[in-house]
């Protein structure tokens, strides 16, 4: 019951957020649209801001989600490095253009806001890529010494590919993110890949 509530209180904070604001929400609108008592509100959370800070971990949460799952499939390392990061593009994609309206509302054109978010969700991320590199590595698929780099450049290569995405500069930068995204995933994988010696 105690998670219900709150995840209630978040769901409705998020809504709140997204139609009226952050700045013009205050505890009483979700008090009254969660039909919670402002002592209910104040039993899980010690303000707004806490509101927000939980409403933001839930986003990361739901980014690294769909990633998890593609960590989870039994495929072969180069094949399961290229889905999970097909992945990681459709999730910025969506994120960005096909997400539910609220979402949309409440992050489009605020860089900040979406930079949290990403940032909550970096550590996760690198995480589950760099179990991927690992099991390619002790298959003898990856090359261990480009494994060794390809975290680092993975992280600043998609902090980028975010950017672009947000603020739909492709054409500033001559690609389209269909290219963009072809050619990331064919950098990374294929900078992976053990080379047999000719």
């Amino acid at each position: 019951m105690v998670t219900k509530t709150r995840e209630k209180l978040i769901e409705v904070a998020r809504q709140l957020f997204a139609n009226k604001g952050i700045e013009n929400t205050t505890m009483n609108d979700i008090a009254n649209a969660s039909d919670k008592g402002r002592r209910t509100i104040y039993t899980y959370f010690k303000n707004k801001r806490e509101i927000y800070d939980a409403v933001i971990e839930r986003e990361s949460e739901q980014l690294v989600m769909r990633l998890r799952e593609v960590v989870a499939l039994d495929l072969e390392p180069q094949e399961k490095l290229r889905r999970y990061l097909l992945t990681r593009f459709e999730i910025v994609d969506e994120t960005v253009h096909h997400h539910d309206s609220a979402l949309r509302s409440l992050f489009r054109g605020d860089f900040r806001r979406i930079d949290r978010i990403r940032r909550l969700a970096v550590a996760k991320e690198r995480d589950l890529f760099d179990s991927i590199i690992t099991q390619g590595v002790n298959a003898g698929v990856f090359d261990s010494e480009q494994a060794s780099l390809i975290g680092d450049v993975e992280t600043i290569i998609f902090q980028g590919v975010d950017y672009s995405h947000f603020r739909n500069n492709f054409s500033q930068i001559r690609t389209t993110p269909e290219s963009l995204r072809v050619s990331v995933i064919d950098f990374i994988v294929n900078g992976l890949l053990k080379r047999c010696p000719t």
